[in-house]
């Protein structure tokens, strides 16, 4: 179990690694038999050079833009005087996409999978001075990974014309240690993970908290502190578990635009003295689907919001803070209250300020452009649960989360894929029956897995890929499916994607594609047409900002333009359409 994120109080300490490492590129594979692990500096590595963590690689040199082979960092550090003495652990936020870690030359574990953390207990290999920490990290694009890469075209998945490099995705591949490094500590007996979830009665509100400690006695407590208010439980452990419930009258609940965060407080005692504690901001409220209707609270809410990316020039799938901050500024002006973690989870800063600023969530796994040939199958099916485990332990306390995506546009023509995503879903409810589930299709035809989620979501183009040029035909069509595939489920909808491309300046009387007034005459059709129908729950335009993509034909300068917003985030005329749009 990863533990919970590294707080900083009396009983806990952490320290960012982040900073310049030491780098090299390794083409050959030969970094193993150089002895790299034992340190690049010692080994002296080949063309080692200084780099920024957190960051992805690709864009930092010039000569790393399209590799993804294995490469090397190192750090090197002094223990900090608080750590000594203490049980210490290295956590990695993201390494994309296959991570091995040693400390002063000694194994500490691998890691499959991006965007979501890991972490190693070092405190029997770590020195008082001079640690050496080195991370092998490769981001090859394979056809039995999540998400695949280099995909063979068979007869029933639909691939063709991929991108350079070649992932089944469209985005770029960014690789490298892409989110923060931290040290931390825990006390000798620890509180490793806390579930906050809420029941309401009325106008109060029952906190239900379930901790798990390494402790093999003892009691827990949990205040909730907030708005002139305090309650408190206490519970003694059974086998490391304690579950408490805590009555809120006049709650102050969480909603979009009203992020009312409480402070939850857990300690560990044994006997009176407190030898943990962990401090949360958790949010009072409940989602739920009844009928055609998305309840949070239990009032309907309609999405309005974007699909987006992590990208950033130079900095690659790390994005800077002030870039986190610019996005939900913007975010804010276009109307926007939710947004889908497009196509892999974010940071979880990015999380933190979705729970402040009060946006609703979409949260989903790097599950992107899945395929159900026989190949392979068994190792996605793995690294599926796996991001599915890891990415609802993160996130399951973020009341901005209201949903799961467990995959976005899979080739779901095989028969193997609706028992797939029937036990992804079956898992995901059982980590977390507090919230509904779904999955982002693209498919023509419906998707057979929708039968046991409990609401759809559909990525739709027409009026680009389809009927482009027509939008009038595009929408009529579109809306003809939507009343078609509601019939079949019977369970509410949200256009999940849907757009064009606008090269930026780009302009036309009459509109026509790639021109700004196209995207945004589509755009402006496209939600007054949902928003006749009321089984539809929510409108997510794709993108919220251009992005980088690999190279392909129809990829100028490598380079997605369905922003609303430039890669620099100035807006083009489909912002002030969607601005306008959403204030009424």
């Amino acid at each position: 179990m990863t533990p919970l994120h590294p707080q900083l109080n009396a009983f806990r300490q952490r320290f960012d690694l982040s900073g310049f490492w030491e780098f090299c590129f390794d083409p050959g594979d030969r970094g193993r038999e150089r002895r790299y692990a034992e340190g690049l500096i010692a080994a002296r590595a080949e063309g080692r050079r200084p780099i920024a963590v957190p960051g992805s690689y690709n864009d930092q040199f010039e000569a790393g833009r399209d590799y993804l082979g294995p490469v090397w960092y190192e750090r090197r550090f002094d223990l900090p005087w608080g750590f000594r003495g203490q049980r210490l652990f290295v956590r990695f936020g993201s390494v994309n996409y296959h991570a091995t870690v040693w400390l002063n030359g000694a194994l500490l574990g691998e890691h499959e999978g991006g965007h979501l953390p890991f972490a190693f207990e070092i405190t029997d290999r770590a020195a008082s001075e001079q640690n050496v920490l080195v991370v092998r990290v490769e981001g090859e694009l394979r056809p039995d990974r999540v998400p695949p890469g280099n995909v063979p075209e068979g007869p029933l998945d639909s691939f063709s014309n991929l991108p350079y490099p070649a992932g089944s995705f469209d985005f770029f591949p960014y690789a490298g240690i892409q989110r923060s490094v931290l040290l931390f500590t825990l006390p000798e007996a620890a509180i490793l993970d806390v579930t906050f979830t809420t029941r309401l009665e009325g106008a109060a509100a029952v906190a239900c908290v379930v901790v798990e400690t390494d402790a093999a006695a003892g009691d827990v407590r949990a205040r909730l502190c907030g708005f002139d208010a305090e309650v408190s439980a206490q519970s003694s452990l059974a086998g490391g578990r304690a579950a408490l419930e805590m009555r809120v009258p006049d709650a102050r609940r969480w909603a979009a635009g009203e992020p009312n965060l409480y402070s939850l407080h857990v300690e560990l005692l044994r006997g009176e003295a407190v030898v943990d504690r962990v401090t949360l901001e958790v949010g009072l409220r409940t989602v739920a689907v009844e009928g055609d209707a998305l309840l949070v609270n239990g009032e309907p809410v309609y999405l309005r919001g974007f699909g987006r990316h992590e990208d950033f020039p130079i900095a690659g799938r790390a994005l800077p803070p002030p870039v986190v901050i610019k996005d939900y500024a913007m975010l804010r002006w276009l109307g926007a209250n939710s947004f889908r973690t497009t196509h892999y989870p974010y940071s979880e800063e990015m999380m933190d300020l979705a729970d402040r600023l009060g946006f609703l969530v979409i949260d989903e796994t790097p599950a992107v452009g899945l395929f159900f040939a026989p190949a392979g199958l068994e190792e996605r099916g793995a690294a599926c649960r796996q991001f599915t485990e890891e990415l609802i332990r993160r996130d399951k306390n973020h009341p901005s989360v209201i949903a799961w995506s467990l995959a976005n546009e899979p080739h779901s023509r095989r028969p193997e894929a609706a028992p797939f995503f029937r036990a992804l879903v079956d898992l995901a409810r059982e980590l977390d029956p507090s919230r509904p589930v779904t999955l982002v299709s693209y498919m023509g035809e419906p998707e057979e897995a929708f039968d046991f989620c409990d609401f759809v979501c559909l990525n739709r183009y027409n009026g680009w890929y389809t009927e482009a040029g027509r939008i009038d035909e595009g929408v009529s069509r579109l809306s003809n499916e939507l009343d078609r595939v509601h019939r079949r489920f019977q369970k509410p909808i949200v256009l999940s994607e849907f757009g064009a491309d606008a090269v930026p300046g780009l302009h036309g009387e009459p509109p026509e594609l790639f021109t700004e007034e196209y995207q945004a005459e589509l755009i402006t059709a496209f939600v007054r047409m949902l928003r006749d129908k009321p089984y539809v729950v929510g409108e997510h335009v794709w993108n919220l900002c251009d992005f980088k993509t690999g190279q392909a034909i129809h990829r100028v300068g490598g380079i997605n333009y369905k922003g609303v917003l430039t890669r620099d985030r100035r807006p083009k005329q489909a912002a002030r359409a969607l601005r306008e749009l959403w204030s009424k």
